[in-house]
Protein backbone atom coordinates (compact mmCIF):
# COMPACT_ATOMS: atom_id res chain seq x y z
CA UNK A 1 0.00 0.00 0.00
CA UNK A 2 1.19 3.25 -1.46
CA UNK A 3 1.93 6.35 0.99
CA UNK A 4 -0.66 9.04 1.20
CA UNK A 5 0.08 11.77 -0.65
CA UNK A 6 0.22 15.12 1.10
CA UNK A 7 -2.68 16.11 -0.29
CA UNK A 8 -4.96 13.51 0.70
CA UNK A 9 -3.39 14.04 4.26
CA UNK A 10 -4.26 17.85 3.90
CA UNK A 11 -8.09 17.22 2.96
CA UNK A 12 -8.07 14.49 6.05
CA UNK A 13 -7.14 17.41 8.25
CA UNK A 14 -9.75 19.82 6.61
CA UNK A 15 -12.27 17.42 7.03
CA UNK A 16 -11.18 16.32 10.56
CA UNK A 17 -11.03 20.24 11.50
CA UNK A 18 -14.45 20.85 10.27
CA UNK A 19 -16.18 17.92 12.25
CA UNK A 20 -13.94 18.80 15.73
CA UNK A 21 -13.61 22.66 15.61
CA UNK A 22 -17.56 23.69 16.40
CA UNK A 23 -17.73 21.06 19.68
CA UNK A 24 -14.21 23.29 20.79
CA UNK A 25 -15.54 26.35 19.88
CA UNK A 26 -19.22 25.73 22.14
CA UNK A 27 -17.33 23.31 24.56
CA UNK A 28 -20.11 21.39 26.66
CA UNK A 29 -23.70 23.21 25.73
CA UNK A 30 -26.94 22.77 27.42
CA UNK A 31 -29.35 21.07 26.07
CA UNK A 32 -33.55 21.66 26.22
CA UNK A 33 -35.69 18.31 25.64
CA UNK A 34 -39.18 19.95 25.23
CA UNK A 35 -41.26 16.85 24.42
CA UNK A 36 -44.96 17.64 23.76
CA UNK A 37 -48.07 14.43 24.22
CA UNK A 38 -50.17 13.34 21.12
CA UNK A 39 -49.17 16.49 19.15
CA UNK A 40 -50.46 16.26 15.49
CA UNK A 41 -47.87 17.16 12.53
CA UNK A 42 -50.28 19.59 11.58
CA UNK A 43 -50.35 21.05 15.14
CA UNK A 44 -47.40 23.54 13.96
CA UNK A 45 -48.23 26.05 12.01
CA UNK A 46 -44.86 25.86 10.25
CA UNK A 47 -46.04 22.93 9.13
CA UNK A 48 -49.76 23.19 7.97
CA UNK A 49 -50.87 26.28 7.12
CA UNK A 50 -54.54 26.41 8.72
CA UNK A 51 -52.71 26.07 12.13
CA UNK A 52 -52.78 29.69 13.00
CA UNK A 53 -52.13 28.81 17.33
CA UNK A 54 -48.32 28.45 17.53
CA UNK A 55 -46.67 31.88 16.73
CA UNK A 56 -43.95 31.35 19.37
CA UNK A 57 -43.04 27.59 18.09
CA UNK A 58 -43.24 28.95 14.36
CA UNK A 59 -40.56 31.41 15.57
CA UNK A 60 -38.30 28.57 16.71
CA UNK A 61 -38.60 27.25 13.08
CA UNK A 62 -38.05 30.65 11.85
CA UNK A 63 -34.80 30.57 13.88
CA UNK A 64 -33.50 27.05 13.67
CA UNK A 65 -33.96 24.20 11.46
CA UNK A 66 -37.52 22.08 11.17
CA UNK A 67 -37.77 18.74 10.34
CA UNK A 68 -40.45 17.34 8.20
CA UNK A 69 -39.70 13.66 8.34
CA UNK A 70 -39.36 13.16 12.13
CA UNK A 71 -40.62 10.85 13.87
CA UNK A 72 -41.83 9.03 17.12
CA UNK A 73 -39.72 5.58 18.33
CA UNK A 74 -43.57 4.82 19.23
CA UNK A 75 -47.06 5.46 18.87
CA UNK A 76 -48.00 5.35 22.72
CA UNK A 77 -46.12 7.03 25.96
CA UNK A 78 -44.61 4.89 28.08
CA UNK A 79 -42.74 3.09 24.82
CA UNK A 80 -42.04 6.53 23.29
CA UNK A 81 -40.41 8.11 26.35
CA UNK A 82 -38.59 5.08 26.71
CA UNK A 83 -36.71 5.06 23.50
CA UNK A 84 -36.09 8.69 23.75
CA UNK A 85 -34.10 8.58 26.58
CA UNK A 86 -32.37 4.74 25.93
CA UNK A 87 -32.23 5.58 22.31
CA UNK A 88 -33.26 2.28 21.72
CA UNK A 89 -36.50 0.32 20.67
CA UNK A 90 -38.86 -0.88 22.71
CA UNK A 91 -37.67 -4.45 21.49
CA UNK A 92 -34.49 -3.60 23.16
CA UNK A 93 -35.12 -1.52 26.17
CA UNK A 94 -38.19 -3.70 27.44
CA UNK A 95 -41.08 -1.12 27.34
CA UNK A 96 -43.15 -2.18 24.28
CA UNK A 97 -46.38 -0.85 26.20
CA UNK A 98 -47.56 1.99 28.93
CA UNK A 99 -46.89 1.52 32.66
CA UNK A 100 -49.79 1.47 34.78
CA UNK A 101 -50.64 3.33 38.40
CA UNK A 102 -50.46 0.03 40.35
CA UNK A 103 -47.19 -1.15 38.10
CA UNK A 104 -44.39 -2.29 40.28
CA UNK A 105 -41.57 -2.01 37.63
CA UNK A 106 -40.60 0.36 35.08
CA UNK A 107 -37.80 0.83 32.34
CA UNK A 108 -35.44 -1.76 33.17
CA UNK A 109 -32.30 -0.54 35.36
CA UNK A 110 -29.69 -2.19 33.65
CA UNK A 111 -30.66 0.54 31.08
CA UNK A 112 -28.51 3.38 30.78
CA UNK A 113 -30.72 6.77 30.36
CA UNK A 114 -29.71 10.11 28.54
CA UNK A 115 -29.72 11.69 32.12
CA UNK A 116 -27.30 9.59 33.44
CA UNK A 117 -24.39 9.49 30.83
CA UNK A 118 -25.26 13.53 30.90
CA UNK A 119 -24.60 13.66 34.67
CA UNK A 120 -21.65 11.55 34.63
CA UNK A 121 -20.33 13.85 32.34
CA UNK A 122 -20.77 16.82 34.76
CA UNK A 123 -24.72 18.10 33.70
CA UNK A 124 -27.00 19.10 35.78
CA UNK A 125 -29.80 17.00 35.39
CA UNK A 126 -33.18 17.91 35.52
CA UNK A 127 -36.54 16.41 34.50
CA UNK A 128 -40.27 18.24 34.66
CA UNK A 129 -43.73 16.79 33.72
CA UNK A 130 -44.77 13.42 32.71
CA UNK A 131 -42.29 10.69 33.85
CA UNK A 132 -44.54 7.13 32.75
CA UNK A 133 -41.20 4.74 33.12
CA UNK A 134 -42.38 3.64 36.29
CA UNK A 135 -42.85 5.45 39.96
CA UNK A 136 -41.92 2.45 42.18
CA UNK A 137 -38.87 2.03 43.94
CA UNK A 138 -36.01 2.63 41.96
CA UNK A 139 -37.89 3.23 38.46
CA UNK A 140 -38.25 6.81 40.05
CA UNK A 141 -36.89 9.43 38.04
CA UNK A 142 -34.72 10.23 40.94
CA UNK A 143 -32.94 7.11 40.37
CA UNK A 144 -32.59 7.21 37.01
CA UNK A 145 -29.95 10.04 36.23
CA UNK A 146 -32.01 13.20 37.24
CA UNK A 147 -31.05 15.36 40.00
CA UNK A 148 -34.10 17.12 39.85
CA UNK A 149 -37.81 16.15 39.52
CA UNK A 150 -41.09 17.86 39.35
CA UNK A 151 -44.06 16.30 37.88
CA UNK A 152 -46.69 13.50 37.26
CA UNK A 153 -45.75 10.03 37.32
CA UNK A 154 -47.83 9.08 34.25
CA UNK A 155 -50.54 10.67 32.05
CA UNK A 156 -52.82 13.25 33.98
CA UNK A 157 -55.84 11.14 33.02
CA UNK A 158 -55.11 8.15 35.35
CA UNK A 159 -55.72 10.08 38.89
CA UNK A 160 -59.07 12.53 39.47
CA UNK A 161 -58.78 15.70 40.19
CA UNK A 162 -60.77 18.86 41.54
CA UNK A 163 -60.13 20.02 38.13
CA UNK A 164 -61.48 17.65 35.19
CA UNK A 165 -60.54 19.64 32.39
CA UNK A 166 -62.02 18.57 28.99
CA UNK A 167 -62.50 15.03 28.06
CA UNK A 168 -64.30 12.64 25.94
CA UNK A 169 -66.48 11.48 27.50
CA UNK A 170 -66.33 13.85 30.03
CA UNK A 171 -65.25 12.65 33.77
CA UNK A 172 -66.13 13.41 36.94
CA UNK A 173 -63.62 15.43 39.87
CA UNK A 174 -62.77 13.58 42.89
CA UNK A 175 -65.00 12.73 45.51
CA UNK A 176 -64.58 14.87 48.31
CA UNK A 177 -66.69 12.55 50.96
CA UNK A 178 -67.60 9.39 51.51
CA UNK A 179 -66.23 6.38 49.99
CA UNK A 180 -65.67 7.39 45.90
CA UNK A 181 -68.27 6.43 43.20
CA UNK A 182 -67.55 3.46 41.12
CA UNK A 183 -67.62 4.22 38.07
CA UNK A 184 -67.79 1.40 35.78
CA UNK A 185 -66.70 3.26 32.00
CA UNK A 186 -62.95 2.73 31.96
CA UNK A 187 -62.18 5.97 30.54
CA UNK A 188 -62.36 7.25 34.08
CA UNK A 189 -59.89 7.15 37.50
CA UNK A 190 -62.42 8.24 40.41
CA UNK A 191 -60.47 6.30 43.00
CA UNK A 192 -57.27 7.63 43.21
CA UNK A 193 -56.53 11.04 42.61
CA UNK A 194 -53.45 12.20 40.68
CA UNK A 195 -50.27 12.85 42.46
CA UNK A 196 -47.82 15.79 41.67
CA UNK A 197 -44.17 15.35 43.30
CA UNK A 198 -41.33 17.60 43.91
CA UNK A 199 -38.24 14.83 43.74
CA UNK A 200 -39.55 12.02 46.39
CA UNK A 201 -42.09 14.34 47.77
CA UNK A 202 -45.79 14.92 46.98
CA UNK A 203 -46.69 17.96 47.03
CA UNK A 204 -50.39 17.85 46.05
CA UNK A 205 -52.83 15.23 45.40
CA UNK A 206 -55.18 15.99 43.27
CA UNK A 207 -53.44 17.62 40.77
CA UNK A 208 -54.69 21.03 39.88
CA UNK A 209 -54.87 20.73 36.40
CA UNK A 210 -55.56 24.66 35.66
CA UNK A 211 -52.50 25.73 37.33
CA UNK A 212 -49.94 22.83 36.00
CA UNK A 213 -48.68 24.20 32.56
CA UNK A 214 -47.54 27.47 34.91
CA UNK A 215 -45.83 25.81 37.42
CA UNK A 216 -44.00 23.43 35.07
CA UNK A 217 -42.89 27.04 33.17
CA UNK A 218 -41.63 28.33 36.75
CA UNK A 219 -39.71 25.02 37.65
CA UNK A 220 -38.14 24.91 34.30
CA UNK A 221 -36.95 28.54 35.18
CA UNK A 222 -35.70 28.00 38.11
CA UNK A 223 -34.10 25.13 37.32
CA UNK A 224 -32.30 26.84 34.48
CA UNK A 225 -31.38 29.80 36.94
CA UNK A 226 -29.93 27.00 39.59
CA UNK A 227 -27.84 25.05 36.62
CA UNK A 228 -26.51 28.31 35.14
CA UNK A 229 -25.54 29.90 38.82
CA UNK A 230 -23.87 26.50 39.55
CA UNK A 231 -21.24 26.88 36.13
CA UNK A 232 -22.35 23.08 35.37
CA UNK A 233 -23.97 22.60 31.86
CA UNK A 234 -27.29 21.53 31.88
CA UNK A 235 -29.65 19.09 30.21
CA UNK A 236 -33.91 19.42 31.05
CA UNK A 237 -35.92 16.95 29.94
CA UNK A 238 -39.45 18.69 29.77
CA UNK A 239 -42.12 16.59 29.68
CA UNK A 240 -45.55 18.46 28.75
CA UNK A 241 -49.04 17.40 29.59
CA UNK A 242 -49.99 19.08 26.45
CA UNK A 243 -51.66 18.10 24.32
CA UNK A 244 -52.80 14.91 25.81
CA UNK A 245 -56.35 15.12 27.22
CA UNK A 246 -57.94 15.77 29.83
CA UNK A 247 -57.69 19.64 27.94
CA UNK A 248 -57.41 22.17 31.53
CA UNK A 249 -57.81 25.49 29.60
CA UNK A 250 -60.48 27.66 31.63
CA UNK A 251 -64.21 28.04 30.26
CA UNK A 252 -64.47 29.75 26.42
CA UNK A 253 -66.59 32.74 25.99
CA UNK A 254 -69.32 31.30 23.34
CA UNK A 255 -67.99 34.79 21.54
CA UNK A 256 -64.26 33.55 21.37
CA UNK A 257 -63.88 32.03 18.11
CA UNK A 258 -61.40 29.87 19.39
CA UNK A 259 -62.35 25.59 20.16
CA UNK A 260 -60.67 24.12 23.08
CA UNK A 261 -57.97 22.48 21.54
CA UNK A 262 -56.68 25.46 19.84
CA UNK A 263 -56.79 27.39 23.07
CA UNK A 264 -54.56 24.44 24.99
CA UNK A 265 -52.14 24.38 22.04
CA UNK A 266 -51.85 28.49 22.27
CA UNK A 267 -51.27 27.92 26.39
CA UNK A 268 -48.59 25.13 24.84
CA UNK A 269 -47.30 27.81 22.16
CA UNK A 270 -47.02 30.23 25.23
CA UNK A 271 -45.04 27.86 27.43
CA UNK A 272 -42.67 26.63 25.06
CA UNK A 273 -41.79 30.44 23.79
CA UNK A 274 -41.60 31.14 27.44
CA UNK A 275 -38.81 28.58 27.93
CA UNK A 276 -36.94 29.94 24.69
CA UNK A 277 -36.72 33.46 26.43
CA UNK A 278 -35.30 32.12 29.58
CA UNK A 279 -32.89 30.32 28.18
CA UNK A 280 -32.07 32.47 25.22
CA UNK A 281 -31.42 35.13 29.28
CA UNK A 282 -28.59 32.85 29.94
CA UNK A 283 -26.46 33.04 27.29
CA UNK A 284 -28.11 33.11 23.50
CA UNK A 285 -26.18 30.79 21.57
CA UNK A 286 -25.41 28.14 24.53
CA UNK A 287 -28.52 26.02 24.74
CA UNK A 288 -30.05 23.87 22.33
CA UNK A 289 -33.18 23.28 22.53
CA UNK A 290 -34.99 19.79 20.61
CA UNK A 291 -39.15 20.08 20.74
CA UNK A 292 -40.72 17.32 18.98
CA UNK A 293 -43.76 14.93 20.16
CA UNK A 294 -44.15 11.86 21.60
CA UNK A 295 -46.83 10.43 19.31
CA UNK A 296 -49.49 11.33 16.90
CA UNK A 297 -52.76 12.51 17.84
CA UNK A 298 -55.67 10.25 19.80
CA UNK A 299 -58.35 10.30 17.10
CA UNK A 300 -60.63 8.85 19.35
CA UNK A 301 -61.35 12.01 21.45
CA UNK A 302 -62.55 13.67 18.39
CA UNK A 303 -62.86 17.03 18.24
CA UNK A 304 -60.14 17.48 21.30
CA UNK A 305 -57.63 15.31 19.25
CA UNK A 306 -54.52 17.11 17.08
CA UNK A 307 -54.07 17.73 13.27
CA UNK A 308 -52.92 15.03 11.03
CA UNK A 309 -51.67 17.14 8.70
CA UNK A 310 -51.71 14.75 5.29
CA UNK A 311 -51.03 12.31 7.03
CA UNK A 312 -54.25 10.57 7.11
CA UNK A 313 -53.40 6.90 6.53
CA UNK A 314 -55.84 6.26 4.27
CA UNK A 315 -56.15 3.20 3.55
CA UNK A 316 -56.69 2.15 7.05
CA UNK A 317 -59.65 4.22 6.97
CA UNK A 318 -61.15 2.61 4.41
CA UNK A 319 -60.63 -1.02 6.36
CA UNK A 320 -61.69 0.86 9.74
CA UNK A 321 -60.28 2.47 12.73
CA UNK A 322 -57.72 5.62 13.40
CA UNK A 323 -54.94 5.53 11.63
CA UNK A 324 -52.79 7.65 14.32
CA UNK A 325 -51.76 7.66 17.91
CA UNK A 326 -51.02 3.68 18.98
CA UNK A 327 -50.87 2.80 14.79
CA UNK A 328 -47.59 2.51 12.50
CA UNK A 329 -49.42 4.97 10.05
CA UNK A 330 -47.98 8.26 9.52
CA UNK A 331 -50.53 10.00 11.89
CA UNK A 332 -49.31 7.95 14.48
CA UNK A 333 -45.18 8.27 14.68
CA UNK A 334 -44.62 11.52 12.30
CA UNK A 335 -44.30 14.32 14.72
CA UNK A 336 -43.42 17.92 14.45
CA UNK A 337 -39.82 18.53 15.41
CA UNK A 338 -37.82 21.45 15.59
CA UNK A 339 -34.00 22.77 16.61
CA UNK A 340 -32.82 25.80 17.89
CA UNK A 341 -29.24 26.55 18.53
CA UNK A 342 -28.35 30.44 17.60
CA UNK A 343 -25.03 30.65 16.03
CA UNK A 344 -24.67 26.85 15.52
CA UNK A 345 -28.27 25.60 13.78
CA UNK A 346 -28.63 27.31 10.54
CA UNK A 347 -31.60 29.64 10.84
CA UNK A 348 -35.02 29.46 8.35
CA UNK A 349 -33.88 25.63 7.93
CA UNK A 350 -35.88 22.77 7.00
CA UNK A 351 -34.49 19.22 6.39
CA UNK A 352 -36.17 16.26 4.98
CA UNK A 353 -34.04 13.77 6.46
CA UNK A 354 -35.32 10.68 7.98
CA UNK A 355 -35.04 11.02 11.76
CA UNK A 356 -36.52 9.83 14.90
CA UNK A 357 -36.53 10.46 18.37
CA UNK A 358 -34.41 7.79 19.08
CA UNK A 359 -31.15 10.21 17.59
CA UNK A 360 -31.84 13.08 20.21
CA UNK A 361 -29.75 10.56 22.76
CA UNK A 362 -26.68 9.62 20.71
CA UNK A 363 -26.59 13.40 19.45
CA UNK A 364 -26.42 14.94 22.57
CA UNK A 365 -23.68 12.38 23.95
CA UNK A 366 -21.77 12.87 21.16
CA UNK A 367 -22.09 17.01 21.58
CA UNK A 368 -21.28 16.63 25.39
CA UNK A 369 -18.24 15.13 24.76
CA UNK A 370 -19.35 11.89 26.28
CA UNK A 371 -19.46 7.99 25.05
CA UNK A 372 -22.31 6.09 24.41
CA UNK A 373 -23.28 3.34 27.28
CA UNK A 374 -21.03 -0.25 25.87
CA UNK A 375 -22.60 -3.52 25.51
CA UNK A 376 -25.81 -2.56 23.84
CA UNK A 377 -26.82 -1.51 20.14
CA UNK A 378 -28.96 1.61 19.55
CA UNK A 379 -30.65 2.10 16.84
CA UNK A 380 -30.80 6.59 17.18
CA UNK A 381 -28.11 7.97 15.22
CA UNK A 382 -25.73 11.36 16.01
CA UNK A 383 -27.71 13.99 13.52
CA UNK A 384 -25.20 16.51 14.70
CA UNK A 385 -24.09 16.80 10.73
CA UNK A 386 -27.72 17.53 9.98
CA UNK A 387 -28.29 20.10 12.92
CA UNK A 388 -25.37 21.86 11.76
CA UNK A 389 -26.56 21.73 8.06
CA UNK A 390 -23.68 19.87 6.69
CA UNK A 391 -25.55 16.96 6.05
CA UNK A 392 -29.25 16.33 4.91
CA UNK A 393 -28.98 12.33 5.46
CA UNK A 394 -30.88 10.26 8.35
CA UNK A 395 -31.88 7.05 8.43
CA UNK A 396 -31.26 4.30 5.86
CA UNK A 397 -33.71 1.96 7.70
CA UNK A 398 -36.63 3.04 10.16
CA UNK A 399 -38.43 0.72 11.81
CA UNK A 400 -41.59 1.27 13.52
CA UNK A 401 -43.07 -1.12 16.53
CA UNK A 402 -46.57 -2.20 17.22
CA UNK A 403 -47.46 0.38 19.74
CA UNK A 404 -51.35 -1.28 20.95
CA UNK A 405 -53.78 -1.11 17.43
CA UNK A 406 -52.25 -4.56 16.49
CA UNK A 407 -50.34 -7.51 17.08
CA UNK A 408 -47.76 -8.18 19.83
CA UNK A 409 -46.89 -5.06 21.50
CA UNK A 410 -43.56 -4.01 20.60
CA UNK A 411 -43.12 -6.20 17.45
CA UNK A 412 -41.23 -4.29 14.66
CA UNK A 413 -44.75 -4.06 12.44
CA UNK A 414 -43.36 -2.07 10.08
CA UNK A 415 -40.28 -0.68 8.02
CA UNK A 416 -39.38 2.43 6.05
CA UNK A 417 -36.83 2.55 3.52
CA UNK A 418 -36.22 5.67 1.81
CA UNK A 419 -39.38 6.72 0.43
CA UNK A 420 -40.79 3.48 1.05
CA UNK A 421 -42.87 1.61 3.87
CA UNK A 422 -43.16 -1.56 4.22
CA UNK A 423 -46.47 -3.55 6.30
CA UNK A 424 -46.05 -6.54 7.53
CA UNK A 425 -48.97 -5.99 9.68
CA UNK A 426 -51.60 -3.25 9.59
CA UNK A 427 -54.67 -2.55 12.30
CA UNK A 428 -56.52 0.89 13.10
CA UNK A 429 -57.30 2.18 16.78
CA UNK A 430 -60.45 2.92 17.98
CA UNK A 431 -61.31 6.33 16.04
CA UNK A 432 -63.72 9.25 17.23
CA UNK A 433 -67.06 7.34 15.66
CA UNK A 434 -65.82 4.33 18.24
CA UNK A 435 -64.56 1.91 15.16
CA UNK A 436 -61.50 -0.22 15.56
CA UNK A 437 -59.44 -1.90 12.46
CA UNK A 438 -58.64 -5.26 13.02
CA UNK A 439 -55.34 -6.74 12.70
CA UNK A 440 -54.52 -8.30 8.87
CA UNK A 441 -51.02 -9.51 8.74
CA UNK A 442 -49.28 -9.22 4.81
CA UNK A 443 -47.14 -11.84 3.50
CA UNK A 444 -45.79 -10.18 1.59
CA UNK A 445 -46.12 -6.81 2.76
CA UNK A 446 -48.21 -3.66 1.91
CA UNK A 447 -45.82 -1.04 0.13
CA UNK A 448 -46.32 2.67 -0.06
CA UNK A 449 -44.18 5.05 -2.13
CA UNK A 450 -44.35 8.05 0.25
CA UNK A 451 -43.00 10.21 -2.19
CA UNK A 452 -46.29 10.40 -4.30
CA UNK A 453 -48.61 9.08 -1.23
CA UNK A 454 -47.96 10.65 1.52
CA UNK A 455 -51.79 9.82 2.44
CA UNK A 456 -50.88 6.23 2.37
CA UNK A 457 -54.21 5.95 0.12
CA UNK A 458 -53.02 2.84 -2.58
CA UNK A 459 -50.46 0.64 -1.87
CA UNK A 460 -47.83 -0.86 -4.80
CA UNK A 461 -49.41 -3.33 -7.15
CA UNK A 462 -47.31 -6.51 -5.93
CA UNK A 463 -47.12 -7.78 -10.01
CA UNK A 464 -45.97 -3.94 -10.65
CA UNK A 465 -41.74 -3.44 -11.28
CA UNK A 466 -41.64 -0.66 -8.74
CA UNK A 467 -42.66 -3.56 -6.08
CA UNK A 468 -40.89 -5.99 -7.42
CA UNK A 469 -37.46 -3.86 -7.80
CA UNK A 470 -37.97 -2.59 -4.14
CA UNK A 471 -39.24 -5.90 -2.35
CA UNK A 472 -35.66 -7.62 -2.44
CA UNK A 473 -34.15 -4.71 -0.61
CA UNK A 474 -37.17 -4.70 1.94
CA UNK A 475 -36.99 -8.14 2.53
CA UNK A 476 -33.43 -8.10 3.48
CA UNK A 477 -33.18 -5.05 5.76
CA UNK A 478 -36.24 -6.35 7.70
CA UNK A 479 -34.36 -9.61 8.03
CA UNK A 480 -31.34 -8.05 9.18
CA UNK A 481 -33.09 -5.31 11.68
CA UNK A 482 -34.97 -8.98 13.47
CA UNK A 483 -30.95 -10.39 13.36
CA UNK A 484 -29.61 -7.52 14.83
CA UNK A 485 -32.56 -7.24 17.86
CA UNK A 486 -32.07 -10.86 18.59
CA UNK A 487 -28.77 -11.00 18.51
CA UNK A 488 -28.35 -7.27 21.34
CA UNK A 489 -28.24 -7.12 24.99
CA UNK A 490 -32.52 -7.12 25.01
CA UNK A 491 -34.00 -5.77 28.63
CA UNK A 492 -37.06 -7.05 29.99
CA UNK A 493 -39.65 -4.81 31.56
CA UNK A 494 -41.49 -5.96 34.70
CA UNK A 495 -45.08 -5.08 33.88
CA UNK A 496 -46.44 -6.73 37.62
CA UNK A 497 -49.25 -4.61 39.15
CA UNK A 498 -49.44 -4.02 42.96
CA UNK A 499 -52.37 -2.05 45.00
CA UNK A 500 -49.24 -0.92 46.91
CA UNK A 501 -47.33 0.61 43.95
CA UNK A 502 -50.26 3.75 43.69
CA UNK A 503 -48.68 6.76 44.84
CA UNK A 504 -50.70 8.28 47.72
CA UNK A 505 -50.41 11.12 49.50
CA UNK A 506 -52.75 9.90 52.35
CA UNK A 507 -54.36 6.79 52.64
CA UNK A 508 -56.81 7.53 54.95
CA UNK A 509 -58.21 9.93 53.00
CA UNK A 510 -60.88 9.33 50.35
CA UNK A 511 -58.79 9.33 46.67
CA UNK A 512 -55.90 9.95 49.05
CA UNK A 513 -56.50 13.40 49.06
CA UNK A 514 -53.94 15.80 50.71
CA UNK A 515 -55.60 16.95 54.02
CA UNK A 516 -54.92 20.48 53.51
CA UNK A 517 -53.52 21.57 49.42
CA UNK A 518 -49.72 22.77 49.87
CA UNK A 519 -49.84 21.25 53.88
CA UNK A 520 -46.35 19.01 54.56
CA UNK A 521 -47.06 15.77 52.34
CA UNK A 522 -45.55 12.16 52.53
CA UNK A 523 -42.68 11.15 51.47
CA UNK A 524 -42.14 8.46 48.61
CA UNK A 525 -40.45 5.30 50.06
CA UNK A 526 -37.13 4.69 48.80
CA UNK A 527 -37.63 0.83 49.71
CA UNK A 528 -39.85 -1.87 48.44
CA UNK A 529 -40.16 -2.96 51.59
CA UNK A 530 -42.53 -0.56 53.05
CA UNK A 531 -44.81 -0.76 50.14
CA UNK A 532 -47.66 -0.87 52.29
CA UNK A 533 -47.43 2.82 53.15
CA UNK A 534 -48.80 3.78 49.60
CA UNK A 535 -51.95 1.21 49.65
CA UNK A 536 -54.76 2.95 48.62
CA UNK A 537 -58.31 1.81 48.29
Amino acid sequence: MGTPSLRAVLVLAVVLAGILAPRAAFGQPNFIVILADDVGWGDLGANWAETKETPHLDELAAEGMRFVDFHSAASTCSPSRASLLTGRLGVRNGVTHNFAITSVGGLPLNETTLAEVLREAGYSTGAIGKWHLGHHGHHHPSFRGFDYYFGIPYSHDMGCTDTPGYNLPPCPPCPRHGMPARVARKDCYTEVALPLFKNFTIVQQPVNLSSLAARYAEEAARFIQRASNSGRPFFLYLALAHMHVPLGVPPLPPTSGTDIYGAALSEMDALVGRIKRVADSHGKGSTLLWFAGDNGPWAQKCELAGRLGPFVGAWQRQQGGSSAKQTTWEGGHRVPALAYWPGHIPAKQTSRALLSTLDIFPTLVTLAGAALPPNRRFDGLDVSPVLFGWSDVGHKVLLHPNSGAAGKDGEIETLRLAQYKAFYTTGGAMACDGSIGSAEHHQPPLIFNLDRDIQEQEPLDVASREYQAVLPAISRAYAQALEDIATDNVSVADYSKDPAATPCCNAQHVACRCQVPGSHAAMLDHHTERRATWLCL
